[in-house]
């Protein structure tokens, strides 16, 4: 519903007649490839038009209040239109050449509205206290659509099992309302959550806290109690458990994301038995964040996921050159394995006895598995690639000299930056890498300075593993250096493990007994306090080996400088930059 239904301008339309050709030109290539192409049919409800400029007109179950205007109750009018509207939009989806509709009547759109008990308050059929008066107006939706696009055409339904915080619904309802659907759709969908519920956010969308396959539980249930098929999503990207989810029965079709950003080819590689060969995911949520700021989701382990317009035609074949890639950490990795996979011959120099670079001091964190994992992935690529490594061997200017290269690549990464504060030097003084590294020299009472992801993350570690931890910060806010979706999990974590933060707060003094702190909205002078700590750990960030790579630029006639070691941001970062500097070596040469 254009006019009542759209949470924001860059959605799509389909009761737009004129977005016809545009709809069938994407169904006809999906088609080409052996795929369905699905629709998935979405009603914003209360959240619809806030983002206009005055917000619009919005509709939810009751009147009341959102974002600061008034919401308008759905009357009979409304509802009928609005039920015309989603079988409207199924029938022009199937003309434009779509294989299956999804009515999403989860995460907090309007059917979800209408199903929960919270929001639906009615007096009337379509709500109040009755189950089957609030799944009405879902249940008439299913009808009116299996009407508009016939008895053969697949529909889909997809619900939140449970919303999954206190005063929602759980799963007990969840079997319900999936009773009142059962034979009117083709498949009952089951997520979980409610994308306006700030602790449920990560759950709808796994974050890397998260056990693989998180909400597969509220799939097997629901399936004991429907005979229509049941398919289960969130977190899942490993075959053997997609593959075991199916076997013993706990859903009949499994549904995946960001797998497929990571590796396009992961079902035909778990087809073929190659699960080694399969990029993993690592739920950090890159690009769900890339998609909000930049309209494309962007992988931080998938350096052509969202280019592939700029990559559909190949670029002309490479002069072949001899390669040297200083530094095995994840830009160094890439470029070595992409410079290989052109064609070039290439030697990667890593002063450590493994590759993984600075990262490799998260690998026994337990919500870091899946960033193990992929170290792990580009490191048996990269030996596959026919890239020569030479490990624990420091490469210098003078043997890149006597290499006679043609190409230098730097990524020599970064290292921590210790803050200039009185006592930084003490014994009882860290970094965040030498205390992931080290967890049991870390005191009972660490203080973590800098709330980035790095202290964040670490005080969420440390934490787990019984310290009491407290973090200080001089911004008002935590920095989540722009991956704001996986900043959306932390809150949660902190306050699960009672993490203390003081924000707008400055060290001004390290001593035995804890870190002297002023209070920086406060005059000068007053605000100070001591913080009591056993052990100091700074994350205040990093300082990049920027000179130290320098030294490289007139050892071939080609230089590169990659990564952290020109400037530490991220991994999505450090890939993108390393697949284009090695993509484009031997081009016009």
């Amino acid at each position: 519903d254009t006019e009542y239904g759209s949470f924001s301008n860059y959605r799509s339309f389909m009761d737009n007649p004129f977005a016809r050709f545009s709809y069938a030109r994407v169904t006809e290539a999906i088609r080409r490839q052996g795929a369905v192409p699905v629709a998935e049919l979405s009603h914003s409800g209360l959240y619809a038009n806030k983002w206009k400029n005055p917000p619009g007109i919005a509709y939810g179950p009751v009147e009341t209040e959102n974002c600061g205007r008034q919401i308008l109750a759905m009357d009979e009018e409304m509802i009928a239109r609005t039920i015309s509207k989603f079988a409207g939009a199924a029938a022009f989806a199937k003309e434009c050449g779509f294989g299956m509709v999804m009515i999403h009547a989860g995460h907090g759109w309007l059917l979800h509205q209408f199903l929960s008990p919270q929001l639906n308050t009615r007096k009337d059929k379509w709500g109040g206290a009755d189950i089957e008066n609030r799944s009405r107006l879902t249940v008439e939706v299913c009808k009116a659509v299996r009407k508009a696009v016939g008895p053969s055409f697949p529909v889909e339904i997809r619900i939140s099992g449970s919303e999954c915080y206190e005063g929602g619904y759980g799963i007990d309802e969840g079997v319900a309302y999936s009773k009142q659907f059962d034979g009117l759709v083709d498949l009952i969908h089951v997520s979980a959550g409610h994308h306006e519920v700030e602790e449920v956010y990560t759950i709808t969308h796994p974050s890397l806290f998260l056990p693989d396959g998180a909400n597969v539980h509220l799939a097997a249930e629901i399936r004991k109690h429907v005979n229509t098929p049941v398919a289960t999503v969130g977190a899942l990207a490993d075959p053997e458990l997609m593959e075991e989810i199916i076997a013993d029965g706990r859903a009949d079709v499994v549904e995946l994301a960001r797998g497929l950003f990571a590796d396009p080819d992961l079902p035909g590689k778990a087809r073929a038995g190659e699960k080694e060969n399969i990029r993993p995911c690592m739920r950090c949520l890159a690009c769900f964040s890339a998609l909000v700021d930049k309209g494309e989701f962007y992988c931080a382990v998938n350096p052509e996921n969202g280019r592939e317009m700029e990559l559909r035609a190949d670029i002309p074949g490479a002069r072949p050159k001899k390669v040297i890639v200083a530094g095995g950490g994840i830009a160094g990795m890439q470029a070595a394995l992409t410079c290989a996979q052109r064609g070039h011959d290439v030697t990667l120099y890593e002063k450590e006895a493994r590759l993984g670079g600075t990262l490799l001091c998260e690998e026994n964190v337990p919500f870091k598995k899946l960033l193990s994992n992929y170290i792990h992935y580009q490191e048996r690529q990269v030996r596959a690639a026919g890239v020569y490594v030479r490990l624990s061997e420091k490469l210098t200017p003078e043997k890149a000299q006597e290499a006679e290269a043609d190409v230098i690549i730097a990524s020599l990464g970064a290292r921590p930056f210790k803050p200039p504060i009185p006592g930084i030097d003490n014994a009882n003084v860290m970094s965040a890498e030498y205390a992931y590294v080290n967890p049991d020299t870390v005191g009972e009472r660490p203080v973590i300075l800098g709330a980035g992801l790095v202290g964040i993350e670490l005080a969420i570690y440390l934490s787990m593993l019984g310290r009491k931890v407290t973090v200080i910060e001089m911004l008002p806010a935590i920095n989540h250096g722009g991956n704001h979706m996986h900043a959306r999990s932390l809150p949660v974590q902190i306050k699960k493990h009672d993490i203390r933060i003081h924000l707008n707060t400055k060290a001004s003094e390290i001593g035995t007994e804890g870190v002297h702190c002023v209070d920086l909205t406060q005059p000068e002078g007053a605000g100070a306090q001591l913080i009591p700590a056993d052990t100091v750990i700074y994350a205040v960030g990093q300082k990049s080996l920027t000179e130290e790579a320098l030294k490289f630029n007139g050892s071939a006639p080609e230089f590169y400088q990659i990564g952290d070691c020109l400037s530490p941001k991220s991994i999505i970062a450090a890939t993108s930059a390393a697949f284009e500097a090695a993509r484009n070596i031997g081009r016009n040469s």
